[in-house]
C-alpha cells in the first residue's frame, strides 16, 4: 500500500457534505480533516502498488457533488520518531 494525500476545495458551504460522502463511499480512505486556507479538507488515502492515482482522484474523488478542484501530493517514504 501507498499513500497520498489530496486536498479538496468544495462549492461553498458543502464541505462536510463531501467529507460525509467520502466517509461513506471511499474505502481507500484513511483519514479526512477539515483544514483552514485555499481548501478545505486534507484526505489521506491508501493505494494499492498498481493502482491509477490518476484514476483514482479523477473517478473517485472529483466525481463527489460539491469537490470544485483537487491537490494531489504522493509520498515516497513515512518516518516516525522511534519513540515508544
Amino acid at each position: 500500500m501507498r499513500a497520498i494525500f489530496v486536498m479538496i476545495k468544495c462549492e461553498m458551504g458543502q464541505a462536510y457534505r463531501v467529507a460525509q460522502m467520502a466517509a461513506d463511499q471511499i474505502v481507500e480512505l484513511s483519514e479526512l480533516h477539515s483544514t483552514s486556507g485555499q481548501y478545505d479538507l486534507l484526505g489521506k488515502f491508501y493505494l494499492e502498488p498498481d493502482q491509477d492515482t490518476g484514476l483514482f482522484v479523477t473517478e473517485k474523488l472529483q466525481t463527489i457533488p460539491g469537490v470544485k478542484d483537487t491537490y494531489t501530493l504522493i509520498t515516497f517514504n513515512a518516518f516516525t520518531s522511534g519513540r515508544p
